[in-house]
This record gives C-alpha cells, sequence and structure tokens, in this order.
C-alpha cells in the first residue's frame, strides 16, 4: 500500500479508539513546511465534494478529450488536476469515502469495508456481556442495519414515496436499527457507524469552528462521517439505495436498473441544490450554504458493473479502456448534474467563493471485458472449511467472516499462524473454475489469485500489529480481471488493490485559489481532507489522521 511516510511507531489509541480498544498505527509527523503546498490565494467559504463512485482517472481525461465543452472540461481546465491519484486498500466505498474526510488509511481510521468483521465485538443482538462472553462478529455498515432495508426511506415511514424522498430526517441514526449492530464488550451497548470510527473528520472540525456542514450519501451507515462525536454532519440525506425501486421490476433495487440509479442520484443532486440555494436537503428550513458538503453519484458505477440496461450494453468497448454505450450516458448525466449545480453556484454569486472537488471511493476493474473471470467464493470458501474440520475433528468452521468482492479477504475462527497458513497454502494450491463476460468457463489456477498474504503478513501489509481485531486474517490479490461473484451478474468490482480499483481522479477546481493544470506527483485520496481544511481556512493539524499519519495537502506548484 502506497503511503507518503512510513510507520514510526504504534499508539495505544487515538481518540474514538478507547472507547473499544483498538490500537492504531502512528506514523512520522513532517515538518510544516513539508505539508503547506495548497495556500489558497483568496477566500474560499464553501467546498462542494463530490464523489463518483467508479470514475477512473482515464475515464475523466476520454470525456474531457471528446467532450471539450462540457461542464467537466471546463472544470479540468480551470482547476488542480491530480492525474496519478490513488485510493486506499481495501478500495471499498466505506474507507474509499472515510479517507477523503480523516486524511487517513484503514490502519489509521479502522474502517477496512463496509461488511467486515471484529474479533473483539460481541454479535448484534447481545444483551448480556459477561467477561467471558465470546468474541468475535461480522460488523455490517450497509443496508442491512436499517430499520426497513426495502423502502428508500429506511424505515421512516414517510407517504408518497419515492416523490417525498426529500422530508427525509436529516438524522441518519433515526434510521438505523439497533439490534443489528454489533456490541462493545465493555457498555454492552450497540456501536453506530460513526463510533466505530477511530479518529475525527473534516465535518467535525468544521462544526467546531462555527460552520455548518452537510452530507448526502447511499445508506445510513454513512452515519460514519459524522465521526466519533457524531455531532459533525448537521444536515445528512441518506436515501436507501439498495431498496425496492419505484417504479421498475419487483424484486430490483436501485442499483439493477441505470435509469433507476440516475434517478436516485437526482434526489441527491436536488438535496445539493437546496443546500446551495441556502436551505436543508429538504427545502424547509433556512440553514445557510454549508462550508463543506456534497454527495456521492452510483450512476457510473453501475454503468461499470452492469451487463446490459436500458437497451444499452454496460461497461468498457471489449479490447479497450472505451467507455461503451451505458458508460457514456452515465457520464453525460453526470456531465449534466455538476453544470446544473455549478450553475446554481453562479446564480447565487457563490462561484468566487465555492471550491469544488471531485474525486471517487474507488474505481472498477476489470474494464477490458475480455479480461473478467466470474468465480463463485462460496464453493471455495465450503472446502476450505472442510479441510479445515476434516484435519481437526471436531473444530467448526475456519472463515468466519470476509466479503470478497475483487479481493480475497478472510477472517478466521482460529488467528493462530499455523490456521492463516492452512487458508493460504489451500488458495494456493487448488484451481477455480468460473465464467468469462459471454459465460464460457474459464479455470485459473490459484483459486485466481496471485498473492495471498496471511497472518503475520496480512498484519504487515495493513500496518497494524497481529492483534488489531480489525484486520482481515487473509488477504489475496486476485488475478486481473477476477470478480467473485455467483451466477452471470456483474461484468466489474471493487474492493480489491489493481490499479483500475485505486487510480482515480482528485480534481480541486477554485479559480483564484488554486493554481490550474495538470499535477503529476503520486498522491492520495486521503490528501484531500487536510486540503479542504486549508482550503477554508482551518487547520489540517486539526485532524487526528494527519497528525498519526502526516498527510500533506495536495501539491499545487
Amino acid at each position: 500500500m502506497h503511503r507518503r511516510v512510513q510507520i514510526a511507531a504504534l499508539a495505544a489509541s487515538v481518540a474514538g479508539a478507547l472507547a473499544i480498544g483498538i490500537p492504531v498505527a502512528v506514523y512520522a509527523h513532517p515538518s510544516r513546511e513539508g505539508r503547506d503546498h495548497y495556500l489558497p490565494r483568496h477566500a474560499v467559504k464553501h467546498v462542494l465534494l463530490i464523489s463518483v463512485d467508479g470514475l477512473h482517472q482515464s475515464d475523466l481525461e476520454f470525456y474531457v478529450r471528446n467532450h471539450p465543452g462540457s461542464e467537466l472540461a471546463k472544470l479540468a481546465g480551470g482547476g488542480a488536476e491530480h492525474e496519478n491519484a490513488s485510493t486506499p486498500v481495501p478500495s471499498d466505498s466505506f474507507p474509499g469515502l472515510t479517507a477523503q474526510v480523516t486524511g487517513g488509511n484503514p490502519a489509521t481510521t479502522g474502517i477496512y469495508y463496509d461488511a467486515s468483521y471484529n474479533h473483539d465485538l460481541l454479535a448484534p443482538g447481545t444483551t448480556s456481556c459477561p467477561a467471558n462472553a465470546p468474541r468475535g462478529t461480522a460488523v455490517n455498515y450497509d443496508e442491512s442495519i436499517d430499520k426497513n432495508p426495502a423502502s428508500i426511506d429506511a424505515g421512516e415511514g414517510l407517504s408518497g414515496l419515492p416523490g417525498s424522498i426529500l422530508q427525509l430526517t436529516a438524522n441518519a441514526r433515526d434510521l438505523i436499527n439497533p439490534a443489528a449492530l454489533p456490541v462493545d464488550p465493555n457498555t454492552c451497548t450497540p456501536i453506530y457507524p460513526h463510533q466505530y470510527l477511530q479518529v475525527n473528520t473534516i465535518f467535525e472540525v468544521v462544526r467546531q469552528n462555527g460552520l455548518n456542514t452537510a452530507w448526502s450519501d447511499k445508506h445510513p451507515a454513512y452515519d460514519l462521517v459524522g465521526g466519533p462525536t457524531g455531532t459533525g454532519v448537521d444536515d445528512f440525506f441518506t436515501p436507501e439505495i439498495n431498496s425496492d425501486a419505484i417504479g421498475f421490476p419487483a424484486g430490483d433495487d436501485w442499483t439493477k436498473d441505470n435509469a433507476a440509479t440516475q434517478q436516485y442520484d437526482s434526489y441527491k443532486v436536488q438535496a445539493v441544490i437546496n443546500e446551495i440555494d441556502g436551505y436543508d436537503h429538504s427545502r424547509t428550513t433556512k440553514a445557510g450554504v454549508p462550508a463543506i458538503f456534497g454527495m456521492n453519484f452510483q450512476t457510473v458505477s453501475t454503468a461499470q458493473k452492469l451487463p446490459s440496461s436500458d437497451g444499452l450494453t454496460g461497461g468498457y468497448l471489449p479490447g479497450t479502456r472505451i467507455p461503451g454505450p451505458l458508460l457514456s450516458r452515465a457520464l453525460d448525466y453526470i456531465n449534466a448534474e455538476l453544470g446544473a449545480m455549478d450553475s446554481e453556484l453562479s446564480a447565487h454569486g457563490l462561484a468566487d467563493s465555492t471550491a469544488i472537488i471531485i474525486s471517487a471511493k474507488h474505481g472498477q476493474s476489470p474494464q477490458d471485458p475480455n479480461a473478467l473471470t466470474r468465480i463463485d467464493d462460496g464453493p471455495i470458501i465450503d472446502a476450505i472449511n472442510a479441510a479445515w474440520k476434516s484435519a481437526h475433528p471436531g473444530a467448526g468452521d475456519l472463515i468466519v467472516g470476509g466479503t470478497d468482492d475483487d479481493a480475497w479477504q478472510s477472517y478466521l475462527s482460529d488467528r493462530s499462524q499455523q490456521a492463516a497458513d492452512f487458508v493460504k497454502d489451500y488458495l494456493l494450491t487448488h484451481p477455480a473454475t468460473g465464467n468469462t463476460v459471454d459465460g464460457s468457463p474459464r479455470t485459473l489456477q490459484s483459486s485466481g489469485l496471485v498473492e495471498v498474504f496471511a497472518g503475520k503478513a496480512a498484519a504487515r501489509y495493513f500496518h497494524v500489529p497481529l492483534s488489531d481485531p480489525r484486520h482481515p486474517d487473509v488477504w489475496g490479490i486476485v488475478q486481473h480481471g477476477v470478480v467473485y461473484t455467483g451466477g452471470q451478474g456483474k461484468i466489474a468490482e471493487h474492493g480489491g488493490a489493481n490499479s483500475e480499483d485505486r487510480h482515480v481522479p482528485i480534481l480541486v477546481y477554485a479559480p483564484g485559489a488554486v493554481r490550474p493544470g495538470v499535477f503529476g506527483d503520486p498522491v492520495e485520496t486521503t490528501q484531500i481532507a487536510p486540503t479542504i481544511l486549508r482550503l477554508l481556512g482551518l487547520d489540517p493539524d486539526a485532524l487526528q489522521a494527519v497528525r498519526i499519519e502526516g498527510t500533506e495537502t495536495l501539491p499545487s506548484h
């Protein structure tokens, strides 16, 4: 994993970690001179942060080159474009956004995936917590914790959905079922997403300086970005994307049809426009334009994943990284919606005082559909567990948690090096048969993996002590194009360490405050967080992850 600095030592805790007892990494602290490149030339009062999930740097370059009069071309031409930017590993949405709003990688933030595992916590629903209670549980901060995952309002009970969705509560925690949350053994209470985060966020820093904040995302679980205090975001808007898509085929959620995803994203765009107009997301209360606000788009991500939708072929043209028909339409949609936000800023005289930052929580792999191999990981996990129980009579399952998208990550009931090596050896010595983009069978050696880090090696990979209860016990890098999924559904995924998962844009548009140009320095999306604070005239060192990792502001030469 790329780091700006090397680990210097390990700390017992930072704020937010003590309550859950999690050690975190500590990094060398560079000089102030080495981190203050991004100094605004005039006051920036607002920052609009946009994550276009799935967007690659190559997508941005392709679109600007082929649409020179577009909104994206305007922003790229007038902004600082960091063309060599990477997300953290794992390249999942949860650590991807966490990086942008904290300045930290998973070792520091404690956030590895939206669906992960923790060896020190108790199962959801636990109400009795004796000292000898068995520990270890899935930590799922996705739609499964909603009060009603099937409804776009996550169980608030709004009438007239989906048209009334903008009336959704501004407090994401009101939509979360506490019985679905992991339990802290020390307090015997559920752990909300914001409490699981080990360091503070830009939203908390901005709020502590007397300014207001807003954020919109795809699950109520993004309560996470409010930070350990839970007070960072004044105005949350978190309609559930994996709910039943009203007006579309029964059983489909908003990600199963790209037109549905666009409709869903448009609700969040309207929320942002309402905030630009000085209201809260519902347009019912005058709140003032937030100092930091924004949203994520899902339209590009579903256009990359779906084989087809709305009569258009998804993904990229075979043998290339050129967007196909569905993805081209999705990029046009993003361009138009960004233009609408930019126009609204101009209409209110806010263009000169608002910085627009565009990046992505993650990319997607593979881009070339010819490289795709879909492998069902279920039979592999079952076979490993069966082999373990055969070798250890009376033992239970060895693999007890993990999410495999285009990486392999396993959490084990036995955390010994012997057990971790058992999984590694099995993975590397057994072939796996999957299917290609056209459904043809394809067999790959080593379970579709090129490298596996087990036990101590996995801890070293993530720069954490072996005792850390959050990191995967076994972490595997896939062969290019491998996606662990059943059937013949998706044609791309994210979550791994592939460059196509990680190579995303960072575009900072702030005329008069940031010098435009294309910058090739290797940077990370963690650098967005301190840059936002610097643009607002606030101290990047107010972020705990910035102090721990020595995260620099983005360079502007």
